[in-house]
Order: structure tokens, then C-alpha cells, then sequence
């Protein structure tokens, strides 16, 4: 069964959160705690008005999403600390594509109190950043929703970068006033990133992961990550925990402070390597928006070629190269935990059918990769989600993607290539395998850094195989029955910290292209490793 601490629920008793869907628990909250914190925050304020008095409408505060409703009545919204500019520094440094990599980059950050003017300079050089663009500011209000955790203010920064020249590479400052990042004593703060390549003529490596948390295993995968020296990250749910217990009891600690710590603790990667994030279970927090995804949109900034489904920030797609990239919110689909399930109306689907014609009818593109956190496929705890393959498995054949990549289970699991359910042959560790001829391989790389979960079976890694046969495991159906299930695609499980890296080979004249995928465990040992070759294309 879902164990209690995996249900999105904060602040409401636990019976009654057991029935509700996402957006009736945000109802909840909202009559609950609204009379208390709504004049003091929760929506999308301008630059200007953070430097110290602004109109915002009591609609923006009571949605906590920026979404004005006729008839609202403007009320005045001000900071409650005063500090001098020249005191405050930008932290938790964020990128993120556009949604044309080549062209387009979004720098965000945070701050920690109310700043005037806040900005960000780009340029070719570190010494000239000559180009300014102005900085939007979105503020979050969290009241105190449990007695551990007080009330809470947040201002998160957003610059837009538009009409890069592509496959190059530039420098950036964020600040404001007080806190110019060009000057001699503020150059330590600069940062870098590149563009995507004009072409898809060129290799390059991404890595990607899910359920990272905040711990000193969650900072050593991320600098054993760095040294791959990714394009970009793929970051598969269940972000930050700032849920961390969801057993909607007053015991729980909802923080909102955790943010915080997330994002200083992986500024170190992301502040050079866009970091592109889909949603899981605990990224729902129903204080923020009808969804659960109101503080999301406020702390990211990611492609908006998504589904017109309301704010659902972890639904996009992007092209880097040769590889064509989808991210999808499994929440939507899930049997398992449906608090959201149903919550686009179909929407997300019809646009993955849309998308993934449209990469496959690209030239340029050889590979597709879907990312999103429920497990289509995997033995651990939570096991299998059957809303997960029955929306999308059938289009994943029919588009025959090369890979996909999961979260949620605290592991790593490879799947041998599956095609309608069932594995096609068997993938060992260093095989090759042909999605056009053998099916999709599915994997969990949820140990980026919370509490590991375990398997039913012993672990069969490279350097310590242990191959079975088959492995008795379940997949969630939509009644919410666990479903006992005996499947044989099981072939590679690792209980350990981890991540995956993916290196793109567009191939060459009598070579087809390929991904190489490898498994690195936190210590940097190889546990895995496979290549998708497309012979088909």
C-alpha cells in the first residue's frame, strides 16, 4: 500500500486529507490559514514594489499564483524587514532552457529579503557585462501550516535571456541596488553558462536523477555529477522534500525553508548547468495554488511549450543536438497517489502524442528521452504505476522512445527493452540494444540523495550480478490495489546513492548514432552501463 509519508497532504487532518484531491486540500488550507497571512504576501509582486510599498490584489494573495480575478480590490503589500541593499546577497543561482536551447537561457535566484530593482548582466566576457536586463520578482507568503514551522517570506528572482547566439558561452552577475555583481569586490559571484550547438553534429553528455532532498550524500552525487561536465541535468521529482512526511497530521513539517537549502546546496551545479525539473508526489504543496504547483512556478522558470492545463511547470519539451527531450507531470496519471490524477483533462496526453510525432518527424533528431518521477517500470517499494503505462506506455512503443527515466523508488533499476509489458530479450550490463527492433528501456535513478529504499530480491549490479529469472513484485492499479505481478525485466538493481550519465554520439558515415548510458554510484564506481543504437533510423 502508499506509505503514509508519500501522500501530499500538510495541515489537514489525516482522514479527510485521504479523500481529497489536490485542489479541494488547497480549498482547505486556504479557508483554514487565508485570514491570518492574506494581506501579507503569496502572489507575483513587481520589481518595484519589493523595494518597498506596492499594490498587489487580495485575489494575487489568496491564489498564491499571480492570477488577478475581476472585481479584486487592491489592497498594500510591503516587507516587513528593511536592509540595506548592500547587505543582501543573491544565493541559490538556478538555469534553466528556454525552450530553444541554442537561443534561450533563464537565470533565476533568490534573495533573502526585499531588494530594489533587482537585475542581471550578461555578456561574452567576464569583464564586460554590458548587457542589464531586469529582473521579475515572485514572492511567496507561507503561513505557519504546522506548529513546527513559522510563518515564512521568499523572493525568488527571474531574468530572461532571449536571442543567444548558440553553441557559446557567457558570463552573468545577478544583483540590485547596492549589490552590483560587476564591480572589483562582487567578481567572485559571476557565473557561467553555454548554449546549445546550431547543429546536432556534436557529442555531448547530460546526467539526470530524482528525489534528491537536502544531505551530504545529496551534495556528493552533485559534485561527482559535475565532474561529467553535463550540458544539462534532468532532475525527476520529488524535489527539494520540503513535504517530508505528508501524513497530514499536526505532527507534520511542512518547511518552506527547506527551499532555501535546496537551492544553496545545489547552486554549485546549477548556477552553470541548466537544471531542468519535472514534478513528483512531494512537489504538490496545496497552500500554494489549486494544483500544488504554485510554489513551483514561482521558484522555476522552464520552457513554456507545455499543455494549456493551467500552471503545470513540470510539462515541457526542448531539443539539445541529436536528442529530443519531453518532461511530464506523473501526478496526473497516477494510480498510486491520485491527489492530481485526471487534474489537465487529458491535455498532458494529447500533447505527448503531439510532441513526440513531431521529434520523430524530425530529421535532426535521432533520440527520445521522456523524463517524469512515477516508475513506469521498477521492483522497489513503490513498485510499478499502472496509470503511468496505460496513459502513455502505447505511445512510447508507437513513438518507439529510446529511453526513459523515473524516480520516486530511492534506487537504481534498469528494465531489459519492454514492449507491451513484457521484456523482448535481455539486456545485460555493457549490451546494446536497438529501441526500434527491441522496445524501450526504462530506468529508476531515485538515489540522488534521500533515504534509500530496497528490493525483494538481492541486488545484481556490475562487478556483483546476481541475476533472476524473474522478480515477484506488483504494479498499482486504478482502484489502488497493488497488483501482485511476476515480471522478468528486472535486470539491474543497485541500492545505493547514484545518478546516471548520458552521452549523445550523433555517429558519422557508417555509424549509426548512439546514447551510452552509465550508472555512477556516489563513490564514483560504475554499476551500470548500456548502449542504444538506433540501426532502425
Amino acid at each position: 500500500m502508499t506509505s503514509p509519508r508519500d501522500l501530499p497532504r500538510t495541515g489537514i487532518p489525516d482522514k479527510i486529507a485521504s479523500r481529497m484531491s489536490m485542489a479541494e486540500q488547497h480549498a482547505y488550507l486556504r479557508a483554514k490559514f487565508s485570514r491570518r497571512g492574506v494581506l501579507r504576501g503569496g502572489g507575483i509582486v513587481t520589481a518595484g514594489a519589493l523595494g518597498g510599498a506596492g499594490l498587489v490584489t487580495a485575489a494575487d494573495n489568496a491564489l498564491g499564483n499571480g492570477a488577478p480575478a475581476s472585481g479584486s480590490s487592491p489592497v498594500l503589500a510591503t516587507s516587513a524587514v528593511k536592509v540595506d541593499g548592500s547587505l543582501v546577497a543573491p544565493f541559490g543561482r538556478h538555469l534553466a532552457f528556454g525552450a530553444d536551447p541554442k537561443t534561450q537561457m533563464r537565470v533565476s535566484w533568490q534573495v533573502p529579503f526585499a531588494v530594489k530593482r533587482p537585475y542581471l548582466r550578461v555578456g561574452r566576457e567576464p569583464w564586460d557585462l554590458g548587457r542589464k536586463v531586469e529582473a521579475e520578482v515572485r514572492r511567496l507568503h507561507t503561513p505557519a501550516l504546522s506548529k513546527k514551522q513559522p510563518e515564512v517570506e521568499q523572493f525568488y528572482l527571474h531574468a530572461a535571456l532571449d536571442g543567444l547566439r548558440p553553441g557559446t558561452t557567457y558570463y552573468y552577475g545577478v544583483g540590485h541596488d547596492g549589490f552590483d555583481p560587476a564591480s572589483a569586490e562582487r567578481i567572485s559571484t559571476l557565473g557561467s553558462f553555454t548554449t546549445a550547438p546550431a547543429g546536432a553534429s556534436e557529442k555531448f553528455v547530460f546526467t539526470a536523477f530524482g528525489d534528491q532532498g537536502v544531505s551530504y550524500d545529496a551534495l556528493a552525487n552533485d559534485q561527482l555529477l559535475l565532474g561529467q561536465n553535463p550540458a544539462f541535468h534532468l532532475h525527476a521529482g520529488d524535489i527539494c522534500y520540503a513535504d517530508e512526511s505528508g501524513q497530514g497530521k499536526e505532527s507534520d513539517t511542512y518547511d518552506a525553508r527547506v527551499w532555501d537549502q535546496f537551492l544553496a546546496q545545489t547552486e554549485s551545479v546549477a548556477a552553470r548547468v541548466p537544471w531542468m525539473v519535472t514534478t513528483g508526489n512531494h512537489d504538490m504543496e496545496a497552500w500554494y495554488s489549486p494544483n500544488g504547483y504554485g510554489g513551483q512556478s514561482a521558484r522555476w522558470s522552464l520552457p513554456d511549450n507545455g499543455p494549456d492545463a493551467g500552471s503545470a511547470p513540470g510539462i515541457y519539451a526542448f531539443v539539445y543536438g541529436n536528442v529530443g527531450v519531453i518532461a511530464l507531470d506523473a501526478n496526473d496519471v497516477s494510480y498510486e497517489i491520485p491527489a492530481n490524477k485526471g487534474y489537465t483533462d487529458g491535455a498532458q496526453t494529447k500533447w505527448l502524442a503531439r510532441r513526440l510525432k513531431a521529434l520523430r518527424a524530425d530529421d535532426a533528431v535521432d533520440f527520445v528521452v521522456v523524463f517524469f518521477h512515477h516508475c513506469a517500470y521498477s521492483t522497489s517499494t513503490h513498485a510499478s504505476d499502472g496509470g503511468v503505462r496505460d496513459a502513455w506506455g502505447d505511445l512510447f512503443e508507437q513513438y518507439q522512445v529510446d529511453l526513459v527515466v523515473n524516480g520516486h523508488n530511492h534506487v537504481y533499476e534498469r528494465t531489459d527493452p519492454v514492449r507491451a509489458g513484457e521484456r523482448t530479450r535481455k539486456l545485460p550490463v555493457g549490451g546494446t540494444t536497438d529501441p526500434v527492433r527491441d522496445g524501450t528501456v526504462y530506468v529508476t535513478a531515485g538515489g540522488a540523495g534521500k533515504k534509500l529504499y530496497d528490493f525483494p530480491v538481492p541486488d545484481s549490479y556490475e562487478g556483483n550480478l546476481n541475476e533472476r529469472d524473474s522478480v515477484l513484485s506488483f504494479r498499482w492499479t486504478e482502484h489502488r490495489v497493488p497488483d501482485p505481478d511476476r515480471v522478468e525485466w528486472s535486470r539491474v538493481r543497485y541500492t545505493g546513492f547514484s545518478f546516471i550519465a548520458v552521452e549523445s554520439d550523433p555517429g558519422a558515415t557508417g555509424r549509426p548514432p548512439q546514447l551510452q548510458v552509465t550508472a555512477l554510484a556516489e563513490s564514483g564506481r560504475r554499476v551500470d552501463h548500456f548502449t542504444v543504437r538506433r540501426r532502425g533510423s
